[in-house]
This record gives structure tokens, sequence and C-alpha cells, in this order.
């Protein structure tokens, strides 16, 4: 009995050893750090940790344990929730879905700003507790109510109910700013990432309800805003920085968007849609809408190849606006609220944010921009991780803030 133990527990620990020696192996030889980011040994360990995560969840989810989503999802929720005592936080319902409500403890004069928060996570990823000291941290430093929205995440809950979940809590909390002493407004729908774009599409979605407070702002903190062009100069830049590269960006659409893995190439190659399709929206995701200083950095320009139909066929429910809401009419557009856009240099979203500014600006929506040339996608979140914080996150956290106290 003791032998058999001790066999298993010998190979549990090579097994874990060797898991942890190939993430760390296959990280020197597949991922790039550049330069002009500070802490790159930071950045480093961080990168392994995540893979580490990802490649065990690999690992039970072939074993038929769990999914690789939810074993993440759970690691990252093991870590202990700081508390600030000058913020009340309390865990709600909105109907079914789950919210967390920030607000600060000092009694106020007036009614406050309010904050929809969507947390990122390409879908799959992230939590209510993954951010939940930035949200805190929001809240207290604009001295705003801040409501984080729990939507549902793949693979048990795909494309749309994610954005559902997003517009329902959102009009939910718009018919109840009363009891949360929000001030109709100075109301602000913010996220990042994945939950940036949803920003967007909650804010044309909600240009049709007449009967609710109209939004004020929104911020888009290196949001996914289109699912079109994947060969955008910053898609090829940064193909392989941590801690969105390409293959994981790719990876995790599939799963959200429930996409055959199959088509990588195709739509690498442009080959997902038609030549009329690349056309009509290239006057929204030309290459001449970006700057010519995000151009200069090892990019070459990729003319999409010949149409893949059985691609197509598949993909081109990318199109649809609760996906890639930056390709939107111009009279929806032009109605959209003012904009903070933060963006980061060594992030394969970067150009998402860069036609998103020219867009809103070329229709004369106030825009605020932030590039932050040090950054990278996701760094926000180390705003709370000891060791591994980043100091830009701080910088961007402050441009949220000031930019909500400015309104």
């Amino acid at each position: 009995m003791w032998t058999l133990f001790l066999v298993l527990l010998l190979t549990a620990c090579v097994l874990f050893v060797g898991v942890g020696l190939w993430v760390i192996i296959g990280h020197f030889f597949t991922v790039d750090i550049p330069a002009a980011i500070g802490h790159p040994v930071k950045l480093r360990v961080l990168h392994c940790v995540f893979q580490l995560l990802l490649t065990w969840g690999a690992i039970f989810e072939k074993l038929k344990i769990c999914s690789m989503p939810e074993f993440v999802r759970f690691m990252h929720d093991l870590r202990p929730l700081k508390k600030d005592p000058a913020v009340e936080v309390k865990n709600l319902r909105y109907g079914t879905i789950p919210v967390r409500l920030f607000q600060p403890k000092a009694p106020s004069r007036t009614l406050r700003t309010g904050i929809v928060f969507f947390h990122g996570g390409a879908g799959i990823l992230g939590s209510l507790n993954t951010h939940h000291t930035i949200c805190c941290r929001l809240s207290k430093e604009s001295d705003s109510v801040v409501v984080a929205v729990g939507y549902r995440r793949a693979p048990q809950h795909r494309f749309p109910t994610m954005m559902r979940d997003c517009l329902a809590a959102t009009v939910y909390f718009l018919r109840s700013l009363d009891s949360y002493g929000v001030d109709p407004a100075r109301v602000v729908i913010c996220g990042d990432s994945l939950g940036g774009g949803v920003v967007m599409t909650v804010c044309q979605k909600l240009l049709d309800f007449s009967d609710l407070p109209k939004i004020r702002a929104q911020i888009l903190v290196y949001a996914t805003l289109q699912g079109v062009d994947f060969q955008l100069p910053s898609y090829q830049q940064n193909k392989n920085v941590p801690l969105l590269t390409w293959n994981f960006a790719f990876n995790c659409v599939c799963q959200y968007l429930d996409i055959s893995p199959y088509w990588r190439s195709a739509i690498k190659k442009g080959a997902h849609f038609p030549s009329e399709v690349w056309e009509t929206y290239r006057k929204w995701l030309g290459l001449e809408n970006i700057p010519e200083k995000f151009k200069k950095r090892s990019y070459r320009p990729v003319l999409p190849a010949p149409l893949n139909e059985s691609a197509h066929l598949e993909t081109n429910l990318t199109l649809d606006l609760m996906i890639s809401p930056l390709i939107a009419e111009d009279e929806v557009m032009s109605r959209l609220p003012e904009t903070c856009i933060v963006s980061c240099e060594y992030d394969i979203l970067r150009d998402n944010s860069l036609l998103c500014k020219k867009r809103l600006e070329d229709l004369g929506v106030p825009v605020t921009w932030h590039h932050m040339e040090d950054g990278f996608h996701g760094v926000l979140n180390t705003i709370d991780m000891g060791c591994l914080y980043f100091p830009c996150s701080t910088r961007i956290l402050n441009i949220m803030v000031q930019f909500v106290k400015g309104l």
C-alpha cells in the first residue's frame, strides 16, 4: 500500500516538475520580450505562471476533469480579496446576473457618478474577483458608484450570452440609479480587453432605449473592437508578446464564438472574407487610418488570399456588430458618447484603439487618448500583484480616475 502511494506521489512530482520545465523552455523559444518594457524578468515570470495555468488546464481538459477556462478561473479566484475600509462592497444579483457593487462609504452632498464595469478575459477568463481591486480603487479614487458585471463565459456560455448579460445588467442599473444615489447625467460604461468591446456594443444598443438616461461617456482600455482583420500591424508586431499572443488570442476567439481552430491559416491569410467585404470595410480598417509611426516596426502588409468559402461560412459571424462594433455605420458611431481610449504599444490589439480613435474623431465624437509606450495587454491587472506589479497599471488607473472626475 505504502509502495503504491510513494509511486503515485513520485509520478505526480515528476509530472509537476516536467510540466513546469516544459513551460519555461517553451517560453524562451516562443515569446518576445520588447526591450522598451521595464522589468523584463517580471514579465517573463508573469507569462510563465500564466502559461503554467493554461497548460495544467489543458491537461485537466484532456482528462475530462474540467475545461481549461474553468481551471484557470478557479485558480485566479483563489487569491484573497483585498478590503478597503473606505469602500463598501456588496454582491448582488440583477435577475440571474451576479454583480458586485462598490460604493464610497463617505457621505456625499451631491449625486455621484455611476460606472458600469465589464471585465476582460476574452469571453472565457476573468471574473469579478480578478478585477476586484481595480473596481474598488476606481470607486474610491473617483468617488463613484461602480457596478461590476459577472457575465456568463465560454465554454459553457458562448456568444452572444456575454453581450446579453452585460446589456441586461446595464439596463437594470440605469433603471435603479435613485437607489444608489447616482446622477442620471453622469453614467459611464468602462471595460478592458473584450470587456472594452462590450462597452462600445452596449453603448450602441442603448441608443435605441429612449426611456433610459443617456450614457455620459465610455472608457475603452486596450479594447477588442473588431474581429475582421487579424493582420493589422500590431497583430504582426506583437504576435509573440505576453500576455496575449496571436495564437492564444485566436484560441480564445474559437472558444468564445465556437469556431473551429482548423481555420487558423485561412484567417491569417485573410481568406475568410471575399474581396467585396475587404473593400467595404477598408474605409474604416485600412492601413491609411493608422499613423505611420506605428507601421515602422517589423511590419509587412499582407494582401488577402483568394476566398476560402468553407472558412467564410463558419467565420462570417465576426461581422456581427456585437463582435465588431468598430464597423458600425457612421450614423451609429457618431451618436456614441465622449470616449476615453487607452492603448498599449506592445499589444496585438493596439491598432483597434488607433482605428477607433480616428473613426470617432472624424465623426465629431470627443476623444481622450492615452498611449502606454511601455504597456502590454493585461498590464492593468498587475496593479495588485505585489512583486509582479508594473507601474504602467497605476498610470492607466489614474487616467480612468481623472477622466471620470473631469466629466
